[in-house]
């Protein structure tokens, strides 16, 4: 198993010393979250991410604006030097408005990586190579499935792996039969938005595949890979939970810390 879990560990303790190391400099790391949307599965993500902030020693404020005040609150929050991180959490109830919104916050506090001028890489990707790098996943010379471009992952890892010289190829929700890609794939990175759309039968043994799709079914959060994957043991896959999650939220952090040590070298010169 590719287990996010295991290495987000290691990153977590790592980045609490660097935090310790900021505060000692009178740098106290802040993240902001602009939380639009209330569900049950946004909030479970926030308080993930409250919890993590505060076992790591960084502030984190979250504020409930309508989507109508984000724009207002993103700009306030662009001039509050004790905000280091701004993040919108995704979806928005008017997804039309994405675009707009991100590229509000300022490119040094846009730790998701979103906008179009974004000083950091976005967190899930970042994620997704730390993994592949942390289990000696190496990816030249083989053949590479990305499943989804979607703008929180598949988009921004498409362009990361196109300009590593990564030999890839992209299948989305236009493709309606994904069998003939995942056959041919040694490594498979899904990031769709359905839920159990690989099953046994489309993967060869030997497979690597990243689950990073996220899907709700029967009120539940659940990945791309369909149950009775996980009954095989020739192949190589992220766990049911404890995969890319804890990692994407080590990433998160990992850019807060990055803002803050800027700011600190910027001070000290």
């Amino acid at each position: 198993m590719l287990n996010g879990s295991e290495l987000a560990g290691f990153i977590k303790e790592r980045q609490a010393r660097q935090v310790r190391s900021l505060r000692s400099k009178k740098i106290y790391p802040k993240l902001a979250i602009v939380q639009v949307k209330t569900d049950p599965v946004t909030n479970a993500y926030m308080r993930m991410k409250k919890k993590y902030g505060d076992d790591i020693g960084v502030e984190v404020d979250i504020h409930n604006p309508s989507q109508a005040e984000a724009a207002g609150l993103i700009q306030k929050l662009n001039e509050d030097e004790s905000v280091y991180g701004i993040i919108v959490q995704l979806p928005l109830p008017d997804p039309s408005e994405t675009d707009e919104l991100v590229n509000l916050i300022s490119p040094n506090k846009d730790i998701d990586g979103l906008g179009d001028k974004a000083e950091f890489e976005p967190a899930t990707p970042m994620a997704i190579l730390w993994l592949l790098a942390g289990y000696n996943i190496d990816l030249q010379g083989r053949k590479v499935l990305l499943i989804g471009l979607g703008k929180l992952v598949g988009a921004p890892l498409k362009k990361i792996f196109e300009s590593s010289g990564v030999k890839l190829t992209v299948a989305t929700r236009e493709n309606k039969d994904l069998t003939p890609f995942t056959l041919e794939a040694d490594v498979i990175i899904s990031a769709a938005n359905a839920a159990a759309i690989l099953t046994s039968n489309m993967l060869k043994p030997g497979t690597v595949v990243v689950d990073a799709g996220v899907a709700g079914e029967a009120g539940k959060t659940v990945g791309n890979l369909a149950e009775e994957v996980y009954e095989r043991d020739d192949l190589v896959l992220t766990p049911r939970k404890g995969g890319v999650g804890p990692l994407t939220v080590c990433a998160l952090f990992e850019n807060v810390i990055r803002a803050a040590e800027k700011k600190s070298h910027e001070t000290k010169n």
